[in-house]
């Protein structure tokens, strides 16, 4: 027996039966009167589902966090940007059908994270302008070390966060933010998974070492997670466009553990008539059982997310990006977290990059579920 769509009613179903780990009292609880076709209603949760966290199989956490951006900013209010516009999300999915009714849900806002990054920012921010700390200049290297301490404070609220609810035994999402923003949750992961992969969307290979000093940059989360979380044992990178020369010679030197899937080559690819689902197999083909999906939004067509603090030219569609996360969940790989980077509201009430973020969050949610075998498609 699963729910069906008519408020309070439940149908049975032959191709869904017993299809969803939560248990039919849980469901109950949490949505009965609730009408998946009708507008969401004011102050509704994420997608305007009606599940608390403790109902919910996907908890996501948000992160208020962009103390080190290095171009553009506004990504700190992803999260609650994001919030806003997933509440006009049809939920009903072609082909993952109802995951939805599995529950997600999306925690409150920190307020000890929205302090810490408005203190980091406000320190990081001469940084940043003068292109780094510079060696003779004690005080820059004071605020330097002050922002590095609070950023180990993050990692810790969101590592000791997911912790909590993978102990639950909820799968967990990570909504920033800047892309350094899921370290703790990738800490949290390897501490009760041994061997897993990261499947990487973004336009930057993020292996930069301290970016600016910072030793938490978000141009060094890929970089942190290759030297401090040795249960990774592959990185899949995918449209990547900008990158240093050093980050370069980085992938070069771990061509066992880091799989590059440039942009370029991937539009050669295309132009030579290679179909892209052949092109997604291969990218599949290095990773291990069990998988972390890492989104920076920039790993886009900079089009769908104009407002991001680094939009680079070329990038992936949204149908290119929601192919390669349903292969994931189709290869019979269990998706065991995800988080989703770097979108950031535009001027003047502009809910674009928001509307795209939300979009994207939700089919990784989805397949997250269903790859997790929380739900059925």
């Amino acid at each position: 027996m699963v729910f069906s769509r008519l408020r309070g009613v439940k149908k049975s179903d032959g191709a869904n039966e017993n299809s969803h780990s939560l248990r039919q009292t849980d469901m109950g609880a949490s949505i009965s009167g609730f009408d998946p076709n009708a507008p969401a209603a004011a102050g509704a949760g994420i997608f305007g589902l009606p599940f608390s966290p403790q109902q919910a199989a996907l908890v996501l956490i948000p992160v208020p966090w962009e103390a080190t951006t290095s171009y553009g900013g506004g990504t700190s209010a992803g999260p609650s940007s994001i919030l806003a516009a997933s509440r006009q999300v049809d939920l009903f999915d072609l082909e993952a059908a109802r995951a939805y009714e599995a529950g997600i849900a999306m925690l409150d806002e920190s307020e000890e994270i929205r302090s810490w990054n408005q203190q980091a920012k406000g320190l990081a921010a001469p940084i940043v302008a003068a292109g780094g700390a510079g060696e003779t200049d004690p005080r820059m290297g004071r605020a330097l070390r002050k922002v590095n301490e609070l950023s180990e404070l993050v990692n810790e609220s969101v590592r000791r966060a997911t912790a909590e609810w993978l102990a639950a035994g909820k799968l967990v999402g990570v909504v920033g933010g800047d892309h350094s923003s899921p370290f703790g949750a990738i800490q949290a992961v390897a501490a009760v998974t041994p061997s897993f992969g990261i499947l990487h969307l973004d336009a930057h290979s993020d292996l930069r070492r301290a970016y600016e000093g910072f030793t938490y940059s978000h141009a060094s989360i890929m970089e942190n997670v290759l030297r401090q979380v040795p249960q990774v044992h592959a990185l899949v990178q995918v449209g990547i466009r900008d990158f240093c020369e050093e980050e370069y010679d980085r992938i070069r030197a771990q061509r066992d553990r880091v799989h590059v899937f440039f942009d370029a080559s991937l539009a050669d690819a295309r132009f030579g008539g290679t179909p892209w689902a052949q092109l997604v197999e291969r990218m599949i083909h290095p990773l291990p059982q069990h998988v972390w999906l890492s989104f920076d939004i920039d790993g886009l067509d900079p089009a769908l997310c104009p407002h991001t603090g680094t939009p680079v030219p070329g990038g992936l569609s949204f149908q290119d990006a929601c192919f390669l996360v349903r292969a994931v969940a189709r290869s019979g790989r269990r998706i065991v977290g995800f988080d989703l980077c770097e979108v950031a509201p535009g001027p003047d009430g502009d809910e674009w990059d928001a509307n795209v973020g939300a979009r994207m969050l939700y089919k990784m949610a989805i397949w997250t579920l269903v790859s997790g075998e929380r739900c059925g498609p």
